[in-house]
């Protein structure tokens, strides 16, 4: 494992992720924090999307905002994960330790053209602003040659876009832009992708790229 780290843009988001790494598994494991969610059908489809990710093609990967790296550890290959937060890579690191991980934003990414063959983000992408989306979209076509994105699906009790206001164990509080999405919805978003998973909670859509792509 080797680690590199680069300024980061979004102090804000950074702050939050690097305070949010030490429970961040809650989350994924509904425990913590998460014990008393309403959250029905939640252990089930998790445990399909990472059969979902296990299945992928071996490819050089990768992994963009891989957090603790609980889905990083999933993915068939040659895994790079980045993020943004020291605290999520040192977790990540200590998971996956046979993996490279790279503290760096994602826009601009830090690798050359066409390093990977397969570009993924979970809950990533729902994070980013119109015009992040657009330029993350051109450099994960300038750097891969497919493109999977995981994110949140929109649901009855959810907007569509949000300004949430988050609360972490440690008694911070965070304003996070979120957004959800229907797989129809994030499938064109992304360029005409193809669907590979469309539950209750996630959705997971994939793309072939080609340099110059105009996306989003």
């Amino acid at each position: 494992m080797s680690g590199v780290c680069a300024p980061v843009v979004a102090a804000g988001m950074r702050d939050y992720y690097e305070r949010r790494a030490e429970e961040y598994d809650e989350w994924w494991l509904g425990n913590g924090g998460f014990l008393e969610r309403e959250r029905p059908g939640w252990p089930e489809e998790v445990v399909g999307l990472i059969t979902l990710l296990s299945s992928l093609p071996s490819a050089r990967t990768l992994d963009v905002a891989c957090g603790t790296g609980f889905l990083t550890q999933h993915l068939a290959g040659e895994v790079t994960g980045l993020d943004q937060s020291e605290a999520m890579i040192a977790r990540a690191s200590e998971r996956c330790p046979e993996r490279e991980f790279v503290c760096s934003d994602a826009v601009p990414l830090p690798f050359e053209d066409d390093t990977f063959e397969l570009v993924f983000a979970s809950h990533f992408y729902g994070h980013l602003l119109a015009e992040e989306r657009r330029r993350f979209l051109a450099e994960a076509a300038r750097v891969g040659r497919r493109l999977v994105v995981v994110d949140a699906a929109l649901r009855a009790d959810v907007r569509p876009r949000q300004w949430q206001r988050r609360e972490l164990n440690d008694g911070s509080v965070h304003r996070i832009y979120k957004r959800y999405f229907t797989p129809a919805e994030l499938a064109a978003e992304v360029g005409g992708a193809s669907v590979l998973h469309a539950g209750d909670w996630f959705v997971a859509v994939e793309r072939e790229l080609g340099s110059g792509d105009a996306l989003a």
